[in-house]
């Protein structure tokens, strides 16, 4: 009988903390702010299955949508790079996004002029119409 209701704490302890975030879906279209220089951004996250793999976009009110790299999902974490063009210049920024529920906030990251520079980033998925 012990062994029973230990197993079935086990499960439901197990169960709790799945549902608190290891199985948080990232899939949708994300509206993201963020601020750099002091001046607030935005940028449009749209992330997709392709069979078992996450892919997705992202794209910035003066460039058009770039494919993602190396989209992860782990633990509620959602972690990708995308290429950034601004003006003549490219370069990659590395995403790390704590998704809960219908938001989103964490960290991008990209080398500019030698120096690694990071800002802040918040988003809500959109509500899809039915």
């Amino acid at each position: 009988m012990k062994a029973i209701l230990s197993l079935a704490w086990v499960l439901g302890v197990c169960g709790l903390a799945g549902a608190l975030g290891g199985n948080v879906d990232p899939v949708g279209t994300w509206k993201c702010e963020y601020e750099i220089g002091g001046q607030k951004r935005e940028s449009t996250l749209m992330i997709k299955k392709q069979g078992d793999k996450l892919a997705g976009t992202m794209s910035w009110p003066d460039q058009k949508e770039t494919k993602l790299r190396d989209v992860k999902h782990k633990d509620a974490t959602l972690t990708f790079s995308a290429v950034r063009q601004f003006m003549d210049s490219k370069f990659t920024v590395e995403y790390k996004l704590k998704i809960d529920g219908d938001k989103l906030n964490g960290k991008g990251a990209a080398e500019v002029g030698g120096e690694k520079r990071e800002f802040d980033i918040e988003g809500k998925r959109e509500k899809k119409d039915k």
